[in-house]
C-alpha cells in the first residue's frame, strides 16, 4: 500500500465516504455516509464510536478471487480498501472460511502463510489478533488500525492432536469442530444421522483448551454441539448462529444447546443470513432482532454478540459465477432462496443499522456496547488465557 495509514480521526476529516458529522434537518440526527441519505442517531454513532466492535465471522471479501488476488499480491490491496474497514465501525473481522477435501492440511498452510504474509505487509492498517493486548492496542486514541482474527470453519486440518499446536502457532485462535458434513472430530449439521464427538474429537477439544484456541461449532450437528460443550473445560462458541425455535433450520441452534453454550460461559453470535432468520417471507431486519431478543431472554445479554456471516456487501453482491457455485456446494436442506441477505443489514454501515435497531427494541447502552463486542472480547480473553 503506497499511501501512508492515518490516523481515524484524520480519516473522518478527509475519507470520501463519510460526510462530516453535522445535525440534518432532524435534529440529534446525521448522515454519515454519501452514498446514502439514510441518517443515524446520535446515541447510535456514539455507542458504535467507542465500542471495540468485534464481528466474530466475517470475511475480508467473498469475492474469492479478489481475495486471492490480494493474497498473491498483497499491494493490490489499497487505501480505498483499507478505507472502506475503516469507516464501517466494525473493528475486528474473524475472517474464517471453510477449507475441506484430501488436501486439507496443505491448504490450511497455505491459507495462514497467506494471510500472514499479507497482514506483514500492511503494518500499521492490519493488525493480527493474537492476544487481548491485541484489542487494548486497538482502543488507543490515535488507533486506525483494523483487527484481523484468523480462524477456520472446520477443523479437518488437524491430523493429530499436535497440530493444534501447530497451527495455534501460525496465528490460529479460534476453530470450527466441524463444517457442514462429517470429518474425524465429529458430525455437521446437514450430516443425516449425528453420533457426536468421536475420541479424536475429544483429544482435540482438550488440546484446544490448552493452548488457548477457541472452540466454535456454529456449523456442527446438534449432538456433536452438545457433546462439545460438555467435553470443554473452557467457554465454548456460537460465532455465527441462530435459534430454531425461530427459524427451523439444520444450521440455526436449539434452545438446549444455546443454555448449554451459556453455561460454559460462552457466546452466541447472531448472523443476518436469510434462511437462518426466518424459513419464509417476508424477513426483515425486525426478524434478526427477535433471534437477539430470544438469546437475550432465554440465556442473559452477557451471552450475545454479532457473527454476521457476510463480507461487507454480502452473498447477493458477490460475481454472479461465484454465487451460483456457493449455492451449488450445499446440501438442499440449506434451502436457499431468491436473495440470502438481508438488505438493511448487508452494507458496509451495517453496525450502525444493527445499533438504531437494538435502541429501537430499548436496549440500554451498556447492553448494546456489550453486544457490540464486550461479550466477544471478554470471553477470548478468558479462552486464550491458556
Amino acid at each position: 500500500m503506497s499511501s501512508k495509514p492515518r490516523t481515524r480521526r484524520e480519516f473522518l476529516k478527509s475519507a470520501p465516504l463519510l460526510v462530516p458529522l453535522v445535525p440534518t434537518s432532524h435534529r440529534g440526527r446525521f448522515r454519515l455516509f454519501t452514498q446514502t441519505e439514510v441518517e443515524y442517531s446520535s446515541r447510535a454513532i456514539e455507542l458504535v464510536g467507542r465500542s471495540l466492535v468485534i464481528d466474530m465471522l466475517s470475511p475480508l471479501t467473498l469475492d474469492f478471487d479478489k481475495g486471492g488476488m490480494w493474497l498473491r499480491n498483497p499491494d493490490t490491496f489499497t487505501a480505498e480498501d483499507l478505507e472502506r474497514y475503516q469507516s464501517s465501525g466494525i473493528r475486528v473481522f474473524h475472517i474464517a472460511v471453510g477449507i475441506g477435501g484430501p488436501d486439507v492440511h496443505a491448504l490450511a498452510l497455505e491459507y495462514f502463510g497467506g494471510w500472514n504474509s499479507f497482514l506483514a505487509n500492511h503494518p500499521g492498517a492490519l493488525l493480527r489478533i493474537d492476544s487481548t493486548t491485541d484489542f487494548d492496542r486497538l482502543k488507543l486514541p490515535r488507533s486506525h488500525e483494523v483487527g484481523v482474527l484468523l480462524g477456520l470453519q472446520n477443523s479437518s486440518h488437524f491430523r493429530r492432536v499436535d497440530d493444534v499446536d501447530k497451527f495455534h502457532g501460525l496465528g490460529q485462535r479460534v476453530s470450527q469442530l466441524t463444517y457442514n458434513s462429517r470429518n474425524l472430530l465429529g458430525n455437521g449439521s446437514t450430516e443425516r444421522s449425528d453420533g457426536g464427538l468421536s475420541d479424536f474429537g475429544v483429544a482435540v477439544v482438550e488440546r484446544m483448551n490448552e493452548v488457548g484456541m477457541a472452540v466454535d461449532v456454529s456449523h456442527s450437528g446438534d449432538q456433536t454441539t452438545l457433546d462439545a460443550f460438555e467435553v470443554t473445560k473452557k467457554p465454548a462458541l456460537l460465532t455465527h448462529g441462530n435459534c430454531r425455535a425461530l427459524a427451523n433450520h439444520p444450521r440455526c441452534k436449539t434452545d438446549e444447546a444455546i443454555r448449554k453454550m451459556a453455561a460454559t460461559g460462552g457466546v452466541m453470535g447472531i448472523t443476518g443470513v436469510r434462511m437462518f432468520v426466518k424459513t419464509e417471507e417476508p424477513t426483515t431486519v425486525e426478524h434478526v432482532l427477535d433471534h437477539f431478543d430470544h438469546v437475550r431472554d432465554l440465556v442473559g445479554i452477557e451471552h450475545l454478540g454479532i457473527g454476521s456471516d457476510i463480507d461487507l456487501d454480502g452473498y447477493d453482491d458477490m460475481p454472479a459465477e461465484l454465487n451460483r457455485s456457493l449455492r451449488a456446494g450445499y446440501k438442499g436442506t440449506y434451502a436457499f432462496r431468491d436473495k440470502i441477505d438481508i438488505d438493511a443489514l448487508a452494507h458496509p454501515k451495517r453496525v450502525f443499522d444493527l445499533t438504531e435497531g437494538l435502541i429501537r427494541r430499548g436496549y440500554g447502552d451498556r447492553d448494546i456496547e456489550l453486544v457490540l463486542g464486550g461479550n466477544f472480547e471478554r470471553v477470548l480473553a478468558e479462552i486464550w488465557n491458556a
